[in-house]
C-alpha cells in the first residue's frame, strides 16, 4: 500500500466474521462509498441523507438480460460522513443477512460499481492516516479483537482510548520545550546566552526516564495478559500430574490411571484465572530406563516443555517420593518452578513432618479431592503477575513499543551523561532528537516506515 492511489480508492470488505450468521455486516470506505452505495442500494438516495442515520432498502444487481433489476438482499445501510467517522472518509455499512453467498454477491457489486477489495487492516490504516488514531491506538485495536480474557479486554481498550498516547505525548511535549530552547541558544552561540534552564533540564530527563523504566518493566506483564503463560506439569509416573490436570480445569480431559505411563503424549488446555490465560501442559511421567519407546520420546518432550514453559509444576508425591532425586535438573530452573505436594490430607498434624519446608511454603493438595486447588490457582496468578493487574494503568503490551522505549533510554542517558560533562548545547540536541524521535515513533507523530506500517496493519482481518 505505498502508492497515492490506493489511499484514493474507496475500498470494500466485509467487517464481520465469514460463515453463516443472523447478520453480515459489509463496509464501504473513500470517496465515492455514497455515489457506489446509490448505485446498488434501492430506497432512499444515501448520498442527500444527513451522516449518522441508517436506512432500509434492497440491494439491487442489474441483470444481464435486458438491463432488468434483479433484487439480491434486504438490507439496512448506515451513512457516517467524514471526518466524522471511524476512517475519517465517508463510509457507508450495509448490514444484510448472513449468508455467505448474498455477502459475496453484495461486495461484487461493490466492486463492478467502482470500489476496490480492501487489503488487511486498511480501514485502521487509513483511520490512523487521517488522524483519526494515532499508531498505538490503531494496534490497539488488533489487541482488542485478538482479546480472549477480561484483563486483555480491559487493557486493550485503555490504550485504544489513548491511555498511553497521552502519558507518551505530555512527555513529548515537555522534551520538545526544551529542545526548542536550546536550538534557540544556538541562534544567539555569539552573545553566550543561555535560554533552557541545564537544572530543569536533568530534573526532566530523570523523570521521562523513570516513567520509561515504569514502562518498560509492565511489559513482563503487558505479555502474560496478552500472550498468557504456559505451564508445564511434571513429575514421576503416578504422582498424580492428570488428576491435577482434571481437577484445575474441573472436568476429566485427561485419562487418570493407576499403571504408571499411561499419558504418552503431551496435553494441553486452558484455564482462566481472574482475567489472566494460562496454557497448562500435561506431560508424561519421568522416570528412568524405561523400555517404552513411544513412553521415552513422551519423557524427552516433557523435558523439552519444561524447558520451554513459563511456570513448571513439579508435582511430588508425598506418599512416594522415591525417585524425585532424578528430578535434579529442575534446579536448573528453579525461579520458575513450583513444587506442588499432592496427596496430601488436612488431617495430617504439621506440613513440616512431610517435609513441606519450602519458603514460601509450597502449596500442598490433593488433587483427587480438590483439596487445596483454589489456593493453587491463586499462587499461580499471583507467581505470574507478581501482584494484582491494575488494567486501568498503562501497561505495554506491544514488543515494537517496548523496544522504542528501550531506545528512547538510551538517548536519554546520553542527554544526562552529556549534562554532567557540561557539554554544549548542539551535542545535547541529537541526542534529545534521539529520544523526541522514537517517542513520536510509537504513535506515529513522526513519519514511520511504510514497511512497518504495511507489517502492522497486515496482522489485521480484511474488514478492519
Amino acid at each position: 500500500m505505498n502508492h497515492l492511489s490506493d489511499w484514493q480508492d474507496t475500498i470494500v470488505a466485509l467487517a464481520t466474521p465469514p460463515g453463516v450468521g443472523a447478520i453480515g455486516l459489509i463496509r464501504l470506505s473513500g470517496e465515492k462509498a455514497l455515489e457506489i452505495a446509490d448505485t446498488i442500494f434501492k430506497g432512499k438516495k444515501l448520498s442527500d441523507q444527513p451522516g449518522h442515520t441508517c436506512h432500509f432498502g434492497v440491494i439491487i444487481s442489474r441483470n444481464s438480460k435486458g438491463g432488468e433489476q434483479e433484487a439480491i438482499d434486504e438490507v439496512v445501510a448506515a451513512i457516517f460522513r467524514g471526518p466524522r467517522s471511524f476512517t475519517g472518509e465517508d463510509v457507508v455499512e450495509i448490514s444484510g443477512h448472513g449468508s455467505p453467498y448474498i455477502l459475496g454477491r453484495i461486495i461484487e457489486e461493490c466492486i463492478h460499481a467502482g470500489a476496490r477489495l480492501a487489503k488487511p487492516g486498511e480501514f485502521t490504516q487509513r483511520a490512523f492516516l487521517n488522524g483519526k488514531l494515532d499508531l498505538a491506538q490503531a494496534e490497539a485495536v488488533a489487541d482488542l479483537i485478538a482479546a480472549n480474557t477480561k484483563a486483555a479486554q480491559q487493557t486493550a481498550l485503555n490504550q485504544l482510548r489513548g491511555g498511553f498516547s497521552s502519558d507518551l505525548k505530555a512527555l513529548r511535549e515537555e522534551l520538545v520545550n526544551f529542545a526548542a530552547l536550546i536550538e534557540l541558544e544556538l541562534d544567539f552561540s555569539d552573545e553566550d546566552v543561555e535560554f533552557a534552564d541545564r537544572t530543569q533540564l536533568k530534573e526532566l530527563v530523570t523523570r521521562i526516564y523513570k516513567k520509561t523504566d515504569e514502562l518498560i518493566a509492565s511489559f513482563k506483564l503487558g505479555n502474560v495478559i496478552k500472550n498468557g503463560m504456559s505451564v508445564a506439569i511434571i513429575g514421576k509416573p503416578n504422582a498424580g500430574k492428570s488428576t491435577l490436570l482434571n481437577a484445575l480445569l474441573n472436568e476429566e480431559r485427561a485419562i487418570v490411571s493407576d499403571i504408571a505411563g499411561t499419558t504418552r503424549d503431551t496435553i494441553e488446555e486452558t484455564l482462566n484465572i481472574n482475567g489472566v490465560l494460562f496454557r497448562l501442559i500435561d506431560t508424561a511421567g519421568i522416570r528412568e530406563h524405561s523400555k517404552d519407546v513411544i513412553e521415552n520420546k513422551g519423557i524427552e518432550r516433557s523435558k523439552a516443555n519444561a524447558a520451554k514453559a513459563d511456570i513448571i509444576l513439579h508435582v511430588v508425591d508425598l506418599l512416594n517420593d522415591e525417585g524425585e532425586e532424578k528430578f535434579n535438573w529442575l534446579h536448573d530452573f528453579d525461579e520458575k518452578t513450583i513444587t506442588v505436594y499432592n496427596k496430601y490430607h488436612p488431617w495430617y498434624k504439621k506440613r513440616e513432618e512431610l517435609g513441606i519446608l519450602a519458603s514460601p511454603p509450597a502449596p500442598a493438595i490433593d488433587a483427587k479431592t480438590g483439596f487445596g486447588i483454589d489456593e493453587l490457582k491463586q499462587y499461580l496468578y499471583e507467581k505470574a503477575i507478581g501482584g494484582t493487574v491494575q488494567t486501568e494503568a498503562t501497561i505495554v503490551t506491544n514488543a515494537r513499543h517496548h523496544a522504542a522505549l528501550q531506545k528512547i533510554q538510551e538517548s536519554l542517558l546520553a542527554v544526562k551523561t552529556g549534562l554532567g560533562r557540561n557539554l554544549s548545547g548542539d551535542l545535547l540536541t541529537i541526542d534529545i532528537r534521539g529520544a523526541l524521535h522514537y517517542l513520536g515513533e510509537i504513535t506515529g507523530q513522526v513519519e514511520v516506515d511504510r514497511d512497518i506500517l504495511g507489517t502492522i496493519f497486515g496482522k489485521f482481518c480484511i474488514g478492519k
